[in-house]
């Protein structure tokens, strides 16, 4: 009965030391308790967190400086989470896949905006439009 009782609370312990640390959760100890992250790292962490919370790893990687998507695989392999989630360099690579493709629309968009816009200030001020002047 205690060598049962002896063998859980090892499991428990054991479940414990490989428990997931959330870095929008962690205290400054708890990040430096996992392997990899020292003092300075956590502490940089902590400050980019008081701008608001990580919303996922490549969130993550853009904001600490010194953590790239190695560094972030073996925190993660480590225990370290975002928002419950573990590291993925597909899931990172798609990510700024959608920021990039997200970024040509918007610029598209100001590009499309600039000729309307120049367009009805023509037709405020009573001028007529470049492309009917040539008529």
């Amino acid at each position: 009965m205690l060598k049962k009782i002896l063998a859980v609370l090892a499991m428990l312990y054991a479940a414990a030391c490989f428990a997931a640390v959330d870095v929008n959760k962690a205290s400054a100890a708890e990040l430096d308790g996992v392997k990899g992250i020292g003092p300075s790292t956590s502490k940089r962490i902590m400050d980019e967190r008081k701008k608001g919370d990580f919303k996922d790893w490549n969130d993550f990687i853009t904001r600490v400086k010194g953590v790239g998507q190695g560094n972030a695989a073996k925190f993660s392999k480590e225990g370290l989470t975002v928002g419950g989630a573990a590291f993925s360099k597909t899931a990172v690579k798609a990510e700024k896949k959608k920021a990039k493709e997200d970024k040509k629309e918007a610029k598209a968009a100001a590009k499309d905006a600039k000729p309307a816009a120049s367009a009805a200030k023509a037709a405020a001020s009573g001028a007529k439009p470049a492309a009917s002047a040539k008529k």
